[in-house]
């Protein structure tokens, strides 16, 4: 395991004691006379697309945040799977360097060795020695609260009020760590809907709070994460809805890696029926976390904080309802699983911004702590602030040129029930003998996307050492993958700026050429 993950000094960084006082030191200067610092809310959602309209059903989201702020057109996830999605927002770190591969205990979600290491340098810790106020409800990391995870008694450090999904996303019968302590939901939807209680418990932090110093609230609430139960309310909404056919839906994955090739194409009717059911429902769910942001944008205003607050939306990772033939899931290294809504409202913000420099999940905490004014040479984080991108009167900076992608595949050791044919090696498979991950589904992309290029270059690492290289500018859907078409030096260039990236760590992240 790497260094991080032992809680080791980070390689050219500071140990973390004087990391932290130097961010003491630093904000002391720079904030001097000056007045309080900014609030932040970070709403964050689980597997919401962009790609296949999944910010439709979020009118009022849209208009209280995108339309009073930016959208960020070209915002990305850096692996596209829940929990080293969440690792990488909590850490600012690429997953080869926070160590989460995917969603098991075995791949560190929520780990000890996660505990010990990134999880002890994650964003809010900054913000709390900062004096902020920290509250957390929701779903954090799919393995928390487990027994071999440390149980309901481990609250992250940094947080003062913690209210936290024991395991992964449900809407009802869910246990809370609530500041260390068990509390257990049954099915009422007035005193046990999580996402309303999510709500209802930051409603009340806010009227409990020290109005003489800044807080961070940070919302995870289940929506639109499986098993897709709507509030009562919403229950029949979108009822004439389904899951959009164009692009790639339901085309074959004939020049892709072996588990895009495998899915029967065209798709059954039966999974046709249960994506369009399973895209309806996920609608429905984000009704009420539609209704979240409202409410919690208009106690903001009432208790005299809006605008001395800003409010990140987001989700962890994309998804897809039948693109190349998959029926749902993420997972995947196409443009519908890595690309993520992202809308910030705040000081300094001008409204109706549309704009197009790539983001990643792991510059949302850089992008806080430069809100709260941290020197972010003092942090060991590998994304950077993109608060001059939406606020250039407050700051000067640059977008990157290129990013990383990378996914470590999920197998089980035995053949999967539903497609026993396939033998050991796969996982996240349907009754029709289509399996959404693999052992070898594991990949690193080197993305380029600029005003010029938009392109993507992919690595296997399977027996195959399969490659798949798309130009998006020509062709968005990644249709036709074109690796045998390119000229070799184009080839060579993005091979070598996927070394790099692969390696990186904090500024060789962001540098590289």
């Amino acid at each position: 395991m790497e260094g991080p993950m032992r809680g080791a000094p980070a390689r050219g960084g500071l140990p973390s004691a004087l990391a932290l006082l130097a961010v003491l030191l630093t904000c002391c200067v720079r904030c001097a006379g000056s007045a309080r610092a900014s609030n932040v809310v970070l709403v964050l959602v689980d597997d919401q697309d962009v790609q296949l309209g999944g910010m439709n059903p979020m009118k009022k989201t849209k208009a209280l945040i995108g339309e009073t702020g930016a959208t960020f057109v070209n915002a990305f996830t850096v692996t596209p799977l829940c929990c080293p999605s969440r690792s990488s927002i909590l850490s600012g770190r690429y997953p080869h360097n926070h160590g989460v591969r995917n969603n098991s205990l075995s791949g560190n979600c929520s780990s000890l060795l996660w505990q010990k290491g990134p999880e002890s340098g994650a964003f809010p810790v900054y913000l709390n020695k900062l004096g902020y106020q920290t509250f957390f409800a929701g779903k954090y990391l799919n393995q928390y609260g487990g027994k071999d995870a440390g149980g309901v008694a481990h609250i992250p450090p940094g947080w003062d009020q913690w209210n936290a999904l024991v395991g992964n996303s449900q809407y009802y019968n869910y246990t809370l760590s609530v500041n260390g302590k068990e509390e257990k939901h049954g099915d009422n939807y007035e005193k046990d809907y999580l996402t309303d209680l999510i709500l209802n418990r930051s409603l009340h932090f806010l009227d409990d709070r020290s109005p003489q110093h800044p807080f961070f609230i940070m919302l995870s609430p289940p929506a639109p994460h499986s098993p897709w139960t709507a509030a009562p309310q919403y229950g029949k909404e979108f009822s004439n809805v389904k899951a959009p056919r164009d692009g790639s839906f339901d085309k074959p994955g004939k020049d892709k890696h072996w588990l895009l090739r495998q899915p029967p194409n065209p798709m059954s009717n039966s999974s046709l029926v249960y994506l369009d059911d399973a895209y309806r429902r996920r609608w429905q769910t984000l009704l009420s976390v539609d209704d979240m942001v409202e409410k919690l944008v208009k106690k903001l205003e009432s208790v005299k904080e809006l605008n001395d607050t800003y409010i990140f939306y987001t989700s962890d990772n994309g998804y897809h309802t039948g693109q190349f033939s998959l029926p749902i899931d993420k997972r995947q290294l196409y443009d519908f699983d890595i690309r993520v809504p992202l809308l910030v409202r705040g000081p300094g913000i001008k409204p109706n911004q549309t704009l197009q420099a790539p983001v990643l999940h792991i510059d949302l905490g850089p992008t806080i702590l430069d809100i709260a004014g941290v020197n972010l040479s003092t942090v060991n984080m590998d994304g950077q602030s993109f608060l001059s991108q939406m606020a250039p009167s407050l700051r000067n900076g640059t977008a990157r040129p290129f990013f990383l992608v990378e996914y470590t595949g999920e197998c089980q050791p035995t053949p999967d029930p539903y497609c026993p044919k396939m033998g050991p090696g796969v996982s996240e498979c349907f009754p029709d003998c289509v399996c959404e991950d693999a052992c070898n589904n594991t990949y690193a992309c080197v993305r380029t996307l600029d005003g010029k290029q938009n392109m993507q270059y992919c690595e296997f690492a399977d027996s195959e050492s399969f490659v798949e290289f798309y130009n998006l500018t020509s062709d968005p859907h990644q249709l036709e993958n074109i690796v045998k078409k390119v000229d070799p030096a184009v080839l060579q260039t993005m091979n070598q700026r996927l070394i790099k990236l692969q390696s990186c760590v904090g500024d060789s992240c962001r540098d590289v050429k």
